[in-house]
């Protein structure tokens, strides 16, 4: 059994109240959702520390869960999330939906579920990856770049280009070495995402701001599931401005 958490947050420094912003008629959490339920999913609940994302859930036919305001994480949140549910022990993967990706595409979480299907194989956590495709792409500290062992296991998550290019100018990089950029979507083992909530904040995720530096330096793995397709998080007024337009050229 495959299980689907969204977090979503209602404070926002830069986006108050972003999982209830109206994306063409519907808001953004529940575009989420509606992506979500096309993927190969047993069941998908929001995570939520605000009793009007619940309502609102509710209201278009979803699941969702008051968890505690203080988390200090999504990470976090879903562990509460996924103890008040009180799951059998038969989901085997849970997967980690971000709740501002209102153009999440169900083949994506499908890749990373398809790594859990047998419980054998199946990795303690797992990540998607995208091959960068621009300079701009490359140099921009808002889009994580990952290196990975021949097994497809992550070496390192950092906001510059990895490997460094000494023998060339940064203007060739991308010319010289297939660059991979990490999307913010996990898959865990139940177990491990218990685990994963006790860890302190680590040396190398409190420099970078990525946490998952915190996993790494704790010793476990991250398998990478390489997609071709992009991710669309929202977290500015200018990106839901950009999430609109496009959604009205597709109409």
């Amino acid at each position: 059994m495959v299980l689907g958490l969204i977090p979503a947050r209602f404070a926002s420094t830069r986006l108050p109240g972003k999982p209830l912003v109206d994306l063409g008629g519907q808001s953004m959490i529940q575009r989420v959702v509606m992506q979500a339920r096309q993927a190969n999913l047993a069941r998908v609940v929001v995570a939520t520390d605000d009793e009007r994302i619940v309502r609102h859930v509710q209201e278009f036919g979803g699941e969702a869960v008051l968890t505690r305001p203080d988390h200090p994480s999504g990470t976090d949140r879903l562990w509460e999330a996924f103890q008040q549910l009180g799951l059998p022990a038969d989901v085997h993967c849970i997967v980690n939906i971000q709740g501002d990706e209102p153009f999440i595409q169900p083949a994506q979480i499908n890749a990373l579920a398809a790594l859990f299907a047998d419980p054998a194989t199946a990795p303690a956590i797992a990540t998607l990856v995208k091959p960068v495709v621009s300079t701009e792409e490359l140099f921009s500290p808002h889009l994580p770049k990952v290196v990975l062992n021949q097994r497809g296991e992550a070496l390192y998550f950092s906001r510059h280009p990895l490997p460094y290019q000494r023998q060339y100018p940064e203007a060739e990089w991308l010319a010289q070495h297939r660059y991979l950029r990490h999307l913010g979507l996990y898959a865990y083992k139940p177990q491990v995402l218990a685990q994963l909530t006790q860890l302190p904040v680590s040396p190398l995720e409190a420099a970078e701001s990525l946490e998952q530096l915190r996993w790494l330096e704790a010793g476990f793995k991250i398998r990478c599931a390489e997609t071709e397709l992009d991710a669309f998080g929202i977290d500015t007024p200018e990106d839901v401005e950009r999430a609109r337009a496009r959604l009205a050229r597709s109409a």
